[in-house]
């Protein structure tokens, strides 16, 4: 089990990626029985014999064929809305953080604390420990506070980049010249690791992200250390 479980994504940690788990089963449910009814109806065809040949028009059926998936589209659009704007909406949040994109690294700044900015590499192959992973460790991780609401402000110095967390739910492009924020909170510790999701270059699949999620009192142990 674990040598399957390896080959998914990590698991939710945040509310917003547990909605979007939930809108994924709620719509695939959906799917699944629009598909059976579809199925049985055409099966149904290549069996049975019935035949009318005055049958011209069947105005009730056309209405039901039309009103139904109407509705289903309602039952599919007013979940999807409500993520939508839950993904735009910004609590107040207790940390900043501002993350820019280079070719091919990412720097970070943390904008609430003065002197606290780093770069974030790929760790090469050869510096790699037994725990780390190839290619999604970095150098320097992100450190952040859990159960805390967090901001995060992307840009990007060359060309287009996209700061992507899979398991928070969260990506954002980085465009030179913009400023795109983000907002999203850690429901546990751990480490949560993501790429650039946007094709930057040559080297686009070797800047990862590393999120490090800790409570509050090693967070600002941490601030003190840096």
């Amino acid at each position: 089990m674990a040598t399957w479980s390896n080959l998914g994504t990590q698991d939710a940690n945040s509310p917003l990626m547990e909605q979007l788990i939930f809108f994924h089963d709620h719509t695939l449910m959906i799917l699944i029985m629009i598909t059976i009814l579809v199925g049985y109806m055409m099966s149904s065809l290549f069996t049975n014999k019935l035949i009318n040949r005055y049958l011209l028009e069947g105005q009730m059926i056309e209405l039901v064929w039309t009103i139904l998936p109407a509705i289903t589209l309602i039952f599919i659009a007013l979940p999807s809305l409500r993520i939508l704007y839950l993904m735009d909406e910004i609590n107040n949040p207790l940390v900043t953080i501002k993350s820019i994109g280079h070719q091919w690294y990412w720097s970070y700044e943390y904008s609430d604390f003065s002197n606290i900015e780093f770069d974030s590499y790929m760790k090469p192959t050869n510096d790699l420990e037994m725990s780390d992973f190839r290619l999604l460790d970095v150098d320097n991780r992100i450190v952040l506070p859990m159960n805390t609401q967090i901001r995060i402000l992307v840009t990007a110095a060359d060309v287009l980049h996209s700061w992507t967390i899979p398991n928070l739910g969260i990506k954002i492009d980085g465009t030179p010249g913009r400023l795109n924020q983000g907002s999203f909170s850690i429901n546990r510790p751990g480490l949560m690791f993501g790429q650039c999701s946007e094709i930057c270059g040559a080297n686009h699949s070797f800047m990862p992200i590393v999120i490090e999620s800790v409570n509050m009192n090693q967070f600002t142990n941490w601030l003190k250390n840096n």
